[in-house]
């Protein structure tokens, strides 16, 4: 998990956070679990991409709210990974998705890495 704090930046007139902003939070607390290890989510040629995702936004996080950013692994399979993250307020759910990403090696799907799935497993 990783606290953001939310700035102006992230907010649109109303001083709420623009929708887009959760998936930008999500993308870093997702890069954060390789960092946080050591590792990059890009290792040589392989990297992800995002292949869908279904977004849920249950209520509003204000300018200056510290966000926490969790994520979970769901499930990996040959090339592709599930995984559900969030945004909470204290123990107040703000945003939720479920996400799912493909391995890439260069511009073709590729078997996880083993660096990776020891990443992911660690969620």
């Amino acid at each position: 998990m990783m606290q953001i704090r939310v700035y102006y930046e992230d907010v649109d007139a109303g001083g709420i956070v623009y929708h887009s902003k959760y998936i930008n939070f999500c993308e870093r607390a997702r890069s954060e679990v390789f960092f946080s290890q050591g590792i990059s989510p890009k290792l040589g040629e392989y990297h992800f991409v995002v292949k869908s995702l279904q977004a849920h936004y249950h209520r509003p996080a204000f300018l200056g709210d510290i966000l926490t950013i969790g994520t979970k692994l769901l499930e990996t399979k040959g090339a592709v990974v599930h995984l559900h993250q969030w945004a909470q307020r204290g123990e107040e759910l703000c945003f939720e998705m479920e996400i799912t990403l493909v391995c890439m090696r260069g511009l073709r799907p590729a078997r996880l890495p083993r660096e990776f799935v020891q990443v992911l497993q660690s969620v």
